[in-house]
């Protein structure tokens, strides 16, 4: 079976991204550099299914879950009548749920940290 390593390479990032963790990190979980890390998802090198099997077990998803992981699918922009301006589409797994869920609460922390800050500096 014959991947295109810069889409593997891209879903790879995106999902790194989502999980909030520097290439270093995964790179270290992976056993390998971060500068041979950064050439998997940049597309310079190939990423075997091995490889790709290797990195499903740290990101905790299946090599076809990461071939077929879509972000677009998942959040979709649209202006719609109530003018939310997102929708959730049901087709993403368990997985990309929780990865996106586990972002949001992160985020989250992050504000109320920051408020804190700002909170703190600006009653001094």
């Amino acid at each position: 079976m014959e991947f295109q390593p810069l889409q593997i390479g891209q879903k790879i990032k995106k999902l790194r991204e989502l999980k909030n963790f520097t290439q270093s990190h995964w790179a270290s979980e992976l056993g390998i550099t971060q500068s041979a890390y950064s050439k998997m998802e940049l597309g310079e090198t190939e990423i075997t299914f091995s490889k790709l099997t290797k990195i499903g077990e740290v990101f905790g998803m299946s090599p076809e879950e990461i071939m077929t992981f879509n972000e677009q699918m998942i959040f979709n922009v649209m202006h719609n009548q109530t003018g939310n301006g997102f929708v959730i589409n049901k087709g993403f797994t368990e997985n990309e749920k929780k990865l996106y869920e586990d972002q949001i609460s992160h985020l989250k922390e992050e504000i109320n940290y920051l408020k804190k800050v700002l909170d703190k500096l600006l009653n001094e």
